[in-house]
């Protein structure tokens, strides 16, 4: 009898442990799952300026409501990688929309000379970041990291290309560079 007792025991025991190494071993997976969604990509102007991007020319005698020629074709196999992905940029914040005192929208420039102090920025030497409802308090003259989803698109205004690169803010990562 004891020593069934002691079989039955043991049985218990090591049912125990299979199931709670199984059920680590389940939450293991889920949390790769997890993480692998959750990767951030570093996208540094060093890539996303790293070509010469010239917007197509538009056809004077083109119907109105007729789509403008792209110029997607010119963004290398390694930028439009990072099309969808969230990612991480540095940058100079230059407000463009600011409800309450919090800035909801903005360029992020790789240097604090493009725009208003210097010279206009290229198209690729950009981000329009759009922290939708949830703006932050603007930093300005100091880099600063974003993170979000960037999204990799051709953007007109009134006809005239105005971006290429947007990001939906989800974070201010931290300032400084590294």
């Amino acid at each position: 009898m004891h020593f069934s007792r002691s079989l039955t025991s043991l049985f218990t025991a090591a049912t125990l442990i299979a199931a709670a190494t199984f059920a680590t071993a389940a939450r293991a997976g889920d949390d790769t799952k997890s993480a692998a969604s959750d990767v951030v990509v570093k996208a540094g102007f060093d890539v996303l300026a790293s070509y010469t991007f010239t917007p197509a020319e538009l056809d004077p005698a083109a119907a109105p409501g007729t789509p403008p020629p792209s110029g997607m074709k010119q963004v290398p196999a390694q930028v439009m990688g990072l099309n969808g992905k969230n990612v991480v940029v540095t940058g100079y914040m230059l407000p463009t929309k600011i409800d309450k005192g919090l800035v909801t929208e903005f360029l992020l420039v790789s240097s604090p000379m493009l725009c208003c102090y210097g010279q206009t920025p290229q198209v690729n030497e950009f981000v329009v970041v759009n922290m939708g409802t949830h703006g932050i308090k603007p930093v300005m003259d100091t880099p600063v990291q974003f993170v979000g989803k960037l999204q990799i698109k051709e953007m007109y205004e009134d006809g005239f290309l105005t971006n290429i690169y947007s990001l939906t803010g989800e974070k201010m990562a931290k300032s400084g560079v590294e």
